[in-house]
């Protein structure tokens, strides 16, 4: 039987970190879905002196140490993009890449999503449009495709395309800020810069998450998850914290959030198994 995670939390910030701390206190499993580290706003911080402990410290040194704090903990960790979430009756399960993971609570710890999907790319979601180069590359072999790269992950992810012989068209934000994606029935072209380049599929990797993209039926309100005092969102058992579930942005707000999400999560799970019993 696959392993099921007491907790599942997508986000390696300070409140992922700060939620599977707590979780394994409590004797609970926790897993972390994240992409590289180096996607997160924390890290391209130069100097950090608002989190208690941390003088006038590099953003990348706090989430090293909150990282290899959490494995030394027991925290478990698969680095990949969380697709999408569905509560399956007692046990929600999350698309990583071409994984599959299950948890009895999920924690939203993915930070704030920023940016607004190009034109064109919601109408060519499964019609050319990707996000995962590992998940829908094979369909592409021997044909021309484009990558968006906006993340960390990306030059990875456009290599990993070209080694299973996909004719790869690499942009990021510095060639073209503005993008778009056209097409009839599918995808034929990407727009960078004014400029039309023909392809068949366009691959969009970002840093950030659109947490009710991942989630439908979330509550949501002004680019944030809705949550109650122990941070749980609109559906039972999924808890949110940090950026996502609104400001202050700051590393200490998200350890706290992360902390109170963590526990609430915790409480639902040992509610959980007592039902089962």
């Amino acid at each position: 039987m696959e392993n099921i995670y007491d907790l599942v939390i997508i986000g390696s910030g300070p409140a992922g970190v700060s939620a599977a701390l707590t979780a394994r206190h409590r004797g609970k499993s926790a897993l972390i879905v994240a992409t590289s580290p180096e996607d997160s706003a924390l890290w391209k911080a130069e100097h950090v002196d608002n989190y208690p402990g941390f003088h006038n410290a590099a953003g990348a040194e706090i989430v090293t140490a909150l990282v290899k704090h959490a494995e030394a903990s027991g925290v478990e960790f698969m680095r990949g993009r969380a697709l999408a979430a569905a509560d399956m009756g007692g046990v929600f399960g999350v698309s990583v890449g071409a994984d599959f993971v299950q948890g009895r609570s999920l924690v939203l710890a993915c930070g704030l999503n920023r940016a607004k999907p190009f034109p064109g790319e919601a109408e060519y979601l499964g019609r050319g449009v990707s996000y995962c180069a590992t998940c829908d590359g094979m369909l592409y072999r021997g044909r021309r495709v484009a990558v968006v790269g906006l993340s960390a992950e990306a030059p990875e992810e456009a290599e990993y395309l070209r080694q299973i012989g996909c004719e790869v068209e690499y942009f990021d934000s510095d060639r073209a800020r503005k993008y778009a994606v056209k097409g009839a029935e599918r995808v034929t072209a990407l727009t960078a810069g004014g400029v039309d380049y023909a392809c068949e599929c366009v691959f969009i990797f970002r840093a950030g998450l659109d947490p009710a993209a991942l989630m439908p039926g979330l509550a949501t309100g002004g680019g944030h998850i809705l949550v109650g005092a122990d941070m749980s969102a609109s559906i039972p058992g999924i808890y949110a914290a940090g950026d996502v579930a609104g400001a202050p942005y700051q590393a200490a707000k998200a350890v706290g959030e992360g902390c109170v999400a963590g526990l609430a999560a915790c409480k639902y799970v040992e509610s959980k198994i007592k039902e089962e019993k």
